[in-house]
């Protein structure tokens, strides 16, 4: 009986010691660089996120770490993702507003005429007509400049604008011009073309002018590769996106009165869930929306801009990034939402790092503020007018610096999350791409915009190609 006695407490010592062992690995991350524990650095990269080859190791700017929260990244580490740089989105002849007509080809709509341009140039268009389509399928390094100067397209079925094939099309508004769609579309072949300008390859938007669009059963635009808008005004109203973009929407400036059925401005590849980002650098947003006003599958960056939007979900993604901007939004779910739709990351995260941000939602359970993983306030100022979630998230909230006003009264701490984990997101705190900082200013995956493709050629374009772009 000693024996069998003995035996029972030196098994009973052995497991309390292994247990004793275990709760110390599993609650003692690695250290940074910095010394700073991070579980960004605990191997929860999914397969395309990168090396760590420009990680920031510079201190926060913040006046100081006020957590709620207790698990997901550590805050010395919550000052910089998202790395792209803004100045490298848009070439020189994407920010040309005013295009050179001198060697200008002309071209008047007519009623029931498809328009085919097979060749490089640039195309100066005219007139009235109904059913007409114009049609780019020209050379795969080809750039094709389409100038609309006063042009009023009505459709039953198809789209105004058709690009099968090209480098880049570039659609410049003088005037004003008037784009639609009355009917539902029908398909090219294999192609569902379901907007009223279809491009199949990178699409830039700009002008001095304005264009309406209305698509009564489909999209507005819809860009299959990367959309970029750098000028002009626009009111666009329609049954489904009114911008929609496989590999990225990026707008530098514009005018923009949307009402839309399902989302304003939505980025997302079905067949890849690294790409699709939205990054808004500037112009002048109303936004009407059933669904999202602004959603993108791998983060939504916002540096600057008057954007007010009322929808379902004022702007939605994986990461949410925050940098400047006026910000005016109504949800009435949740004003901003980050929840995992991105195989880019594996923490949902919202960065506020600058610019006025107001935030108010409808009754119910709804959130001002939504993560499914982390929030981190760095600077700006936030004003949350919400009757029962100010703040909602899975992880980790900090506050280490700017203001924030939840209904009508500053606070100096994040309010603990009322709902407790939502079961969605992934506990481990990855950081996007490359494991930096949540500062808005590095690239997702530490080499190149997610989801950006080279030209065919094979060449990365450059943005001092100025009027050879």
């Amino acid at each position: 009986m000693k024996t069998a006695t003995y035996c029972r407490k030196l098994i009973t010592l052995l497991l309390t010691v292994l247990m004793t062992l275990l709760l110390v690995a599993c609650s003692t991350p690695a250290a940074t660089d910095n010394g700073t524990a991070s579980a960004a650095e605990e191997g929860t990269a999914k397969k395309n996120n990168k090396s760590n080859d420009n990680a920031d190791t510079d201190d926060d700017n913040g006046t100081g770490n006020r957590s709620a929260g207790n698990s997901g990244e550590s805050s010395s580490d919550a000052a910089d993702a998202v790395k792209l740089d803004a100045d490298e989105l848009f070439t020189d002849r994407d920010l040309t507003q005013t295009p050179d007509l001198t060697d200008a080809s002309e071209i008047t709509v007519s009623d029931g005429k498809v328009i085919d341009i097979t060749e490089e140039g640039t195309y100066h268009i005219t007139g009235t007509a109904a059913n007409c389509t114009i049609r780019v399928d020209a050379g795969v390094k080809d750039k094709v400049a389409l100038v609309f100067d006063g042009v009023t397209v009505s459709n039953e079925d198809f789209p105004a604008v058709y690009v099968v094939s090209a480098d880049k099309c570039f659609l410049t508004f003088l005037g004003t011009n008037s784009l639609s769609v009355t009917g539902e579309f029908r398909a090219d072949g294999d192609t569902n073309t379901d907007a009223v300008i279809f491009s199949k390859d990178d699409l830039v938007l700009n002008g001095t002018g304005s264009v309406t669009v209305n698509s009564a059963k489909g999209n507005g635009v819809s860009c299959k590769d990367d959309l970029k808008i750098t000028g002009g005004t626009y009111t666009v109203t329609t049954a489904l996106d009114s911008f929609e973009a496989n590999d990225s929407i990026a707008v530098k400036d514009g005018t923009f009165t949307i009402t839309s059925s399902k989302d304003a401005f939505h980025s997302e590849d079905e067949d890849d869930y690294t790409a699709g980002y939205v990054y808004i650098g500037g112009g002048t947003f109303t936004i009407t929306a059933t669904s999202d006003g602004i959603r993108g599958t791998t983060f939504v960056r916002i540096d600057g801009g008057t954007i007010k939007i009322t929808g379902r979900e004022a702007i939605e993604a994986t990461y949410v990034v925050i940098n400047d901007g006026n910000l005016d939004l109504y949800g009435s779910d949740d004003g901003i939402n980050a929840s995992l739709k991105s195989e880019a990351y594996t923490t949902p995260t919202i960065v506020f790092n600058g610019g006025y941000t107001k935030v108010a939602v409808g009754s119910g359970d709804t959130d001002a503020i939504d993560s499914n993983g982390d929030i981190y306030v760095n600077g700006g100022t936030i004003n949350v007018t919400s009757g029962i979630s100010s703040f909602d998230y899975e992880y980790k909230a900090e506050f280490n610096g700017g203001t924030i006003i939840i209904n009508g009264e500053q606070v100096d701490s994040i309010p603990e999350s009322m709902f407790g984990p939502s079961g969605f997101g992934g506990r481990g705190g990855q950081f996007p791409g490359n494991g930096e900082r949540p500062d808005g200013t590095n690239r997702p995956d530490g080499s190149g915009f997610p989801g950006g493709r080279k030209n065919r050629s094979g060449d990365d374009e450059s943005p001092s190609e100025g009027s050879g772009v």
